[in-house]
């Protein structure tokens, strides 16, 4: 039986993450039509904000180095499934990403008592079984990149498929059963444990386990700089949750918040599938004209096509939260219709030239600025707005690094924006989403 060959490794990627993102809001869906508390939902939010803050930037700094090398660099890599043809590129990165997991574990024994929140227990919600979680959990993300790198992408489809419908049972089948959100945590390990196994047997199947030094200091020489650079954009990402967890002693808030920090998942895949399948070509000289004509077409496309599906979803935002979760969630309608509004800066490439050129210092000094900016300005908006403030904050800030992006392109690779971003369409798209923003804000339309 022939496989579909309508499933490439992008689209395979892309639906594992929508098949993450769809688990995950069932769950708060549904957490919220329990007997969980609001308190309750917010441990279990605090657990799954603090376990990716503590990973984010490594795992995802070595993943991608991990890409680079093996793309470009044919010394150690070799396709297929047989024992002669085996390559130890990916065992070595698992090893990479084993020994920052055990790292991040001996270091977070302490850190757990730092990052406890003045006002309530000294420990963070389940810190023991949070740190565990970190260890375990890491590794196993590598298994869609193994697929990945093997051109395996119905593989890829079907991991998502299977574990992701297996999380769902885990996670929701004994709070249904009337247990509390540490119930839901357990579900987690076990699905962890099943992923474990399925690592085990790809390790077995794609890799030769041999420690090759050579690749690891390869690997580290390529992936520091990505890592330093993860760890500054994300953790202007992350700054949110913890001035928010700093400023609320109740956990509620911190859940409300979580609730409506969320982009429009579609966004976000397409955005990120286009930009990551053109970098290559920008790599070249010969490319970059061809890539350049691709990336404005594209977009446009993406712009015309995701721009009213915003505007529709802001529309009925409030209309709609109280009713998928409850009243309580009201508020965080409005902090989600502010996250809608990153698609504006979403939708224009800078960095994808910038780092298809290889100007990789570039990006660190923009998430630099925007991690600078981004603390001061959600301390200041928080006061008169409260968690609304800091979502605007993020908005603002991520806009900024665009257009510093942007500037740089056009000033210092002389490469104006025109030739890249189609102007009109998103210049007139931005402006009916914002008048939509505001005339919603000041209840002119009022869906509710």
């Amino acid at each position: 039986m022939t496989r579909l060959r309508v499933i490439d490794n992008i689209s395979g990627l892309q639906a594992v993450q929508l098949l993450r993102f769809v688990t995950f809001l069932i769950i708060s869906i549904v957490f919220t039509k329990s007997h969980l508390s609001r308190a309750q939902i917010g441990n279990w939010e605090l657990f799954l904000f603090i376990s990716s803050l503590l990973s984010f930037f490594w795992v995802t700094g070595i993943i991608q180095s991990l890409l680079t090398l093996y793309n470009r660099n044919r010394t150690y890599r070799t396709d297929g499934e047989t024992e002669g043809r085996k390559s130890p590129e990916i065992f070595n990165a698992f090893l990479l990403i084993l020994f920052f997991s055990v790292l991040v574990f001996t270091l977070g024994i302490p850190l757990k008592f730092i990052l406890a929140v003045p006002g309530r227990s000294p420990e963070i919600p389940y810190a023991n079984m949070l740190l565990f979680y970190i260890l375990l959990s890491n590794p196993v993300t590598l298994i869609e990149y193994i697929y990945l790198l093997n051109k395996r992408p119905h593989r890829i489809l079907q991991y998502g498929i299977y574990t992701y419908s297996a999380q769902l049972l885990l996670v929701l089948a004994p709070v249904l059963a009337g247990f509390d959100e540490q119930s839901a945590v357990w579900g987690l390990f076990i699905i962890t444990g099943i992923r474990w196994v399925w690592l085990l047997i790809l390790l077995r199947r794609y890799t030769l386990p041999q420690i090759s030094f050579d690749f690891m200091r390869e690997h580290m020489k390529v992936g520091m700089p990505l890592i330093l650079a993860f760890l500054i954009s994300g953790s202007a990402q992350y700054v949110d949750g913890i001035i928010i967890s700093l400023r609320y002693a109740d956990p509620g808030v911190f859940a409300m918040y979580r609730y409506g920090a969320k982009e429009f998942p579609l966004v976000l895949l397409l955005a990120n599938g286009l930009s990551n399948a053109l970098l290559p070509q920008f790599s070249t000289r010969e490319g970059m004209r061809a890539a350049l004509v691709t990336l404005r077409a594209r977009s446009d496309r993406l712009i015309k096509y995701l721009f009213p599906l915003v505007i529709v979803t802001m529309l009925v935002a409030r209309w709609v939260y109280p009713r998928l979760f409850t009243p309580e969630f009201t508020r965080s309608a409005d902090v989600f219709m502010i996250y809608l509004l990153l698609i504006i800066p979403r939708l224009v490439f800078p960095q994808t030239i910038v780092i298809g050129r290889r100007k990789t210092r570039v990006t660190l000094i923009a998430a630099a600025v925007e991690l600078a900016v981004n603390i001061p300005l959600s301390l200041m908006l928080i006061r008169p707005y409260g968690v609304v403030g800091v979502a605007l904050a993020t908005f603002i800030v991520y806009s900024l690094e665009k257009l510093f992006l942007i500037w740089y392109v056009w000033k210092k690779m002389k490469i104006p924006p025109g030739q890249y971003i189609p102007i009109v369409s998103w210049l007139i798209h931005s402006a009916i989403l914002i008048l939509v923003f505001v005339l919603i804000d000041h209840r002119i339309i009022d869906l509710h």
